[in-house]
């Protein structure tokens, strides 16, 4: 097996080969996290979380088929059908994200890819969002680069398109859109002049190597996700996972320090799964190079730790609100 690239720390990559990203997976536990606890320090601030908040606008009856989802209209899980929400809905929600501490609003909505009398309310979201004075982020489905611009000309900083797994895994989860339709819209967006925010999902039943492929791809990117959710399955009854097993929570955490070590000025971000995840994981978690987390609400359809709870850990552990973008030292 190929040992992990000595290339200075400094220096960021994009030529990553998936027997090297594999190695880093294959390391004494405790050696990874230190690896990836020193790049952290290098280049991100040392004990800042950076927090954001997910609404979903509009919940249900989303045409795909991932396997994970609840809101597909192909299952039955009991989720009820939700209309776009009014834009001074959401700016009432955004104000109170705000006051409770976040810094980023996040707006989710269940559809293969907007329609133009969508774009238009999304906009409309979007710009009561920045006038806030937070950053806004939204995750819409696919785009065409028309739309991409369209929401980065009303003021959108982030779009989120995960690309879920690794390419040879995707069809196992997915097949009402390709692998490529993910990294062309992520291309579109990149285009418009947004930040990305784009990790996956892991504990669907993928191999060690599907991690290893699907932090590749995403550090192999032309230029770094500016954040990367790693999510945690949440097995949801009714959805074609829903009898998946639990990852390892030392798996869940090598993934995070591997995504630290290969994308070090990246948010890294505790996603879905966090409310299942004990204090002491999360901890490990956020030693291993996770500086960001969804904070409040409810994340899209599956539950988030409550806030006074998640003020409390981060106070046990003597961590504080990031400051700037992520809590980055480089931009």
């Amino acid at each position: 097996m190929a040992t992990p690239s000595t290339t200075p720390a400094n220096d960021l990559r994009h030529d990553w080969s998936v027997e090297e990203v594999e190695a880093l997976f294959a390391l004494p536990f405790q050696d990874l996290l230190f690896r990836a606890q020193q790049l952290h320090r290098q280049h991100q601030q040392p004990n800042a979380v950076q927090m954001s908040t997910l609404l979903s606008v509009k919940t249900g009856a989303c045409p795909e088929d991932c396997a994970y989802c609840p809101q597909s209209i192909r299952y039955d899980t009991g989720l009820d059908r939700e209309a776009l929400l009014a834009v001074a809905d959401v700016t009432e929600r955004a104000k109170a994200a705000r006051d409770a501490g976040a810094t980023r609003f996040c707006m989710g909505a269940a559809w293969r890819s907007p329609k133009k009398r969508d774009m238009e309310v999304m906009t409309a979201m979007i710009r009561e969002v920045r006038a806030l004075g937070m950053e806004s982020c939204a995750t819409l489905g696919m785009l065409t680069r028309e739309q991409a611009q369209e929401l980065r000309d009303a003021g959108l900083d982030y779009y989120n398109h995960n690309i879920d797994t690794s390419p040879e895994y995707y069809e196992k989860i997915i097949t009402t859109r390709d692998f490529q339709d993910r990294l062309d819209t992520l291309e579109a967006v990149r285009e418009a002049g947004m930040s990305v925010c784009c990790g996956g999902i892991v504990g669907m039943g993928e191999t060690v190597r599907d991690r290893a492929r699907m932090l590749q791809v995403l550090a192999n990117l032309p230029q770094h996700p500016e954040s990367v959710p790693i999510n945690q399955l949440v097995a949801v009854p009714g959805t074609p996972l829903a009898d998946q097993a639990p990852i390892d929570p030392f798996d869940f955490v090598r993934t995070i320090a591997v995504a630290r070590i290969l994308m070090p000025r990246s948010a890294v971000r505790l996603s879905a799964g966090r409310e299942r995840m004990s204090d002491e994981l999360q901890a490990l978690a956020f030693f291993a190079g996770a500086n960001s987390i969804f904070y409040g609400e409810k994340l899209l359809t599956t539950g988030n730790p409550d806030v006074e709870h998640d003020r409390m850990l981060l106070t046990r552990l003597g961590m504080h609100a990031a400051t700037g973008a992520a809590g980055a030292l480089h931009a």
